[in-house]
């Protein structure tokens, strides 16, 4: 065996090992928090990962990594204000945000319980504007950015199936009312602003009864 490959071995060796420490590291403050101020994520977001739905808190097992550390970025320095996740956020180092991310985005997508499907005139609403968008307000179809049936695409545009109505309602109410400015190029609060509560609630509702399946990743 010729030096390079066994140069190229132990190079494999030490980042494989390297990433079951991060990951190892993640599941601890999952678990437990990291004993200076940041309470342990599975008391709001399950034991698996997959968020709570009553209460709207999202499912974070099998986002996309970039997009999870971001979001941490953003609520520790306020651009994503949420009361519940910025003193959480802001008590992560780097090395713990980024071994908490790599844990929750290579964790499998758990099945979600059952969510009814909206009818009637929510149903026929929250599709069209999901998948037609309404072009007399400016509005582009949700999944021009999000993928067919909101699987999600790339790091910054994340998965919307079988995240909770309640989440995805909460989210885009803090876009219309200027709480959340973290969106590329403010995308979400030009959507955000020109939705009714009518309109939201249908999205929310159609994009809760989707199947949950991992996001698309970019086009190289």
């Amino acid at each position: 065996m010729n030096s390079l490959r066994i140069a190229t071995m132990l190079a494999c060796v030490l980042f494989a090992g390297s990433a079951l420490a991060d990951n190892s590291g993640g599941a601890t403050i999952a678990r437990q928090g990291n004993g200076h101020g940041a309470a342990p994520c599975m008391a709001c977001h399950g034991a698996d990962g997959g968020g709570q739905a009553a209460a709207g808190f999202p499912r974070l097992a099998g986002l996309p990594q970039a997009y999870l550390r971001k979001q941490l970025e953003d609520f520790a320095n306020g651009t994503r204000a949420n009361a519940t996740m910025q003193p959480v956020a802001g008590a992560l180092t780097d090395a713990e945000r980024d071994a908490v991310v790599a844990y929750y985005a290579h964790l499998p997508i758990p099945t979600p319980a059952p969510v009814a499907a909206p009818t009637g005139d929510v149903a026929a609403r929250g599709q069209t504007l999901a998948t037609r968008g309404r072009w007399s307000d400016g509005l582009p179809a949700c999944e021009q950015c999000h993928g067919p049936g909101g699987i999600g695409v790339g790091d910054h545009f994340p998965p919307l199936a079988a995240q909770s109505a309640t989440y995805i309602s909460n989210a885009l109410q803090a876009w219309k009312q200027g709480a959340r400015h973290n969106d590329p190029l403010q995308l979400m609060q030009h959507v955000a602003t020109s939705l009714s509560d009518a309109d939201i609630a249908a999205i929310s509702a159609w994009y809760a009864a989707q199947p949950a399946t991992p996001p698309k990743e970019p086009q190289s």
